[in-house]
């Protein structure tokens, strides 16, 4: 079966759980948002999305791309798909309107997002980074730049690329030596290699906009040494720049998305930004593709749960230890979805989803709040949130992506292992979200160390205690979180405590730290989603998953906090010397 989005989920979260149409509606540029328009365009994307992209899945993930003699050819249908796409103005919906953009939250753009990496993630990859780039081009680029650039960036026409690693740093940016050259004409010539370059040649669009990270001659050493340079694929005149795909990398997954290796010849570019400050400049761009790759875990484990539900909901094995009520009396077994065994994993994937969907369309509609509401107060406490909760999001939505797919897998035995049924595919295009966009321990570091630990966990603790206030300490489950978040908020301080004996000790407890975390928030959201679903007609649909989170996930959230805590002890009690 192909993906389906299924917008009434989304309808509920938005309207039931965050009111995220009347908060939008407070906003000025939205004053005209309502309930009904936002469910007509999610409906009319999910129909798009469900009829047009996901059919070529399967298809795409077997063709693969082609390469040859630098040109890459994407998979049959890719092209006209991704022609289809911004033509009908999918990745115009939060460009601004004076930029060809539609002017709508980046609330929709999230979803429509999601949908696209749950029915197709091997094409997702060529639309993902266009709004980061966008916004990054917006903020930083030069009048001239943004004149002839932005309105075919902002309706999807040409796509973009972000060119950041280089075979001898990997993640570490500071060993960048993509070189860039003034020119006369105050353009630059850039050369250098790139590797890991998601969509850094194809078929999809006329014109590829890359946005490369280099050094200026003189530059300082290290990150802050960097520069960024925006060099298109064809010239303003419609000549060919020198720019050159040497290869395209043999992967896991994502066999659909071209991943290349880039030669940079003497390129033609002109500068982003300030000369040395590149990474401001790119984390713009950067911030944006985080929360992007979070609802890429998101939509992937919808698209495997989906799938394995499916798939026990027709087949049948053995006999369940509790006669169920759809029992026939010539039936020889039971189906896969009444064995409590399967029922675990599938209400448990399910709540992962419903809870994480509530955290990234919350930190979606902060942005526009951060962005757009009028008071400096609420903006500023919208800034924090979307500082704070993105790195939570990017790792543990991609890593419950991936083993939230393998338990996906499982309930399809050994057919969940062969190609036929498409689970395995998505096991392997899931993987690789752990690792890009900065890997999962870097998300946890940024977290610790540069985002809670700075001003000793007071910027957490307001967050946090923000979130309790918005729970009733009168129902059980609105109880339960406020107390798990006040022990994150007595971890935080522990934390930053013993960090003042130990520097390292952040970076030992960052990954186990950032898993309370989003367990902690994943309990807020839980308990928000259970206070909704008791005014909805199947309240079934949203408190059986909410009870198996809380059953069967909660429970780590002890062990870690115990864990970080030991850490600690251990610093606090080492005998001085």
């Amino acid at each position: 079966m192909d993906y389906q989005p299924r917008p009434e989920d989304q309808r509920f979260i938005l309207d039931a759980v965050l009111g995220a149409s009347c908060r939008l509606n407070g906003l000025a540029p939205f004053g005209e948002f309502d309930a009904p328009l936002q469910a007509q365009l999610l409906e009319e994307a999910g129909r798009f999305i469900g009829e047009v992209i996901a059919p070529l899945n399967r298809a795409g993930d077997e063709a693969g791309c082609r390469f040859e003699q630098g040109s890459v050819t994407t998979p049959p249908g890719f092209r006209e798909a991704y022609r289809a796409l911004w033509q009908a103005g999918w990745p115009a919906l939060s460009a601004a309107p004076e930029d060809g953009g539609q002017g709508l939250p980046a609330l929709l753009s999230a979803i429509v997002s999601e949908w696209l990496s749950g029915a197709n993630q091997g094409f997702n990859m060529a639309p993902g980074l266009l709004h980061g780039a966008y916004e990054c081009l917006k903020h930083h680029g030069s009048d001239e730049l943004k004149q002839r650039y932005l309105p075919k960036l902002a309706s999807g026409e040409w796509l973009t690329t972000m060119c950041l690693t280089e075979a001898h740093a990997g993640s570490d940016l500071g060993q960048v030596r993509t070189r860039a050259t003034p020119q006369p004409d105050g353009s630059h010539r850039v050369s250098g290699s790139k590797i890991f370059i998601s969509g850094g040649e194809h078929d999809l669009s006329d014109n590829i906009v890359h946005l490369v990270l280099c050094r200026l001659p003189d530059a300082p050493a290290g990150p802050k040494g960097l520069s960024l340079v925006l060099a298109p694929k064809l010239l303003p005149d419609g000549t060919r720049n020198a720019i050159y795909c040497e290869r395209i990398e043999e992967k896991m997954g994502l066999h659909a998305s071209p991943t290349c290796q880039m030669r940079f010849d003497e390129v033609t570019c002109w500068l982003i930004g300030e000369p040395n400050r590149g990474l401001q400049a790119m984390f713009v761009m950067m911030n944006s593709a985080r929360l992007l790759v979070a609802l890429q875990g998101i939509g992937l484990l919808d698209a495997a749960w989906q799938k394995a539900d499916a798939y026990a909901r027709e087949r049948r094995q053995m006999r369940a230890p509790q006669v169920p009520a759809s029992r026939g009396p010539n039936d020889a077994a039971d189906l896969i979805a009444e064995h409590p065994a399967m029922r675990r994993i599938l209400d448990t994937q399910r709540a992962w989803i419903d809870g994480a969907r509530v955290l990234a369309y919350r930190t979606a509609l902060m942005l526009d709040v951060a962005k757009h509401d009028a008071d400096k107060g609420t903006r500023e406490r919208a800034q924090r949130w979307c500082a704070l909760i993105t790195p939570v999001l990017k790792a543990a939505c991609t890593q419950q992506g991936f083993q939230g797919a393998s338990e996906c897998l499982q309930v399809f035995g050994g057919h969940g292992y062969v190609r036929e049924w498409g689970v395995e595919q998505i096991v392997r295009d899931a993987r690789v979200s752990m690792i890009y966009e900065g890997t999962n321990e870097i998300q946890a570091i940024d977290l610790l160390v540069r985002k809670v630990l700075p001003d000793g966990g007071t910027g957490m603790g307001k967050l946090l205690v923000e979130l309790r206030d918005e729970l009733e300490a009168s129902r059980d489950t609105d109880a339960d979180a406020q107390r798990r978040l006040a022990q994150l908020r007595y971890l935080t301080t522990t934390v930053a405590m013993a960090s003042q004996a130990n520097p390292a000790l952040p970076y030992e407890v960052a990954d186990d730290y950032l898993r309370v975390v989003m367990l902690t928030l994943m309990a807020w959201a839980c308990a928000r989603i259970d206070v909704a679903a008791s005014g909805e007609p199947d309240t079934s649909r949203w408190s059986v998953p909410v009870a198996a989170f809380r059953r069967h996930v909660l429970p780590e959230f002890d062990m870690r906090l115990g864990m970080v805590k030991r850490a600690c002890e251990a610093v606090t009690m080492a005998p001085t010397a």
